[in-house]
């Protein structure tokens, strides 16, 4: 086991409910340390090219249109193996069928309004987190 860095985004559901702090707490007594965190709200633009990936997908405008729609918080957040870690307690994409204990399951509504996003891979954490943070705002 490694000590690995993540991203999460807190979405703008979470945000809207005033769960971040709920999470990020879940996320610290997982035993996470945040090493750069803000909150900014995506314009159009920065939303499509972060979600690129899913460009030719049937939900990529309904998600940017959503991750656009309030303030997100953005983190990097560090621990042993942290990108399959922060997988495991982020839950399942679909909160209905989220494992019990998992921030999906405590704080998301559906599919789409899941609470939060975390990088699936050690490659897209690094493409991820150096979208959003300058190697200045990282505490290394």
């Amino acid at each position: 086991m490694t000590i690995q860095k993540t991203l999460s985004i807190i979405k703008p559901d979470a945000m809207k409910l005033k769960y971040s702090g709920k999470i990020i707490d879940f996320i610290e007594d997982k035993g996470f340390s945040v090493i750069a965190q803000k909150k900014i709200v995506l314009t159009k633009s920065q939303a499509e090219a972060f979600y690129s990936v899913h460009k030719e997908r049937p939900f990529f405008y309904e998600l940017v249109d959503f991750m656009i729609s309030g303030p997100i918080l953005v983190q990097i957040i560090e621990a042993k193996d942290a990108v399959s870690f922060y997988r495991e307690i982020m839950g399942s994409t679909n909160p209905e069928e989220a494992e019990e204990g998992t921030i999906r399951k405590l704080y998301g509504t559906n599919i789409q309004c899941n609470a939060v996003h975390g990088s699936d891979s050690i490659e897209n954490a690094n493409i991820e987190a150096s979208f959003f943070f300058s190697k200045l705002e990282m505490i290394i």
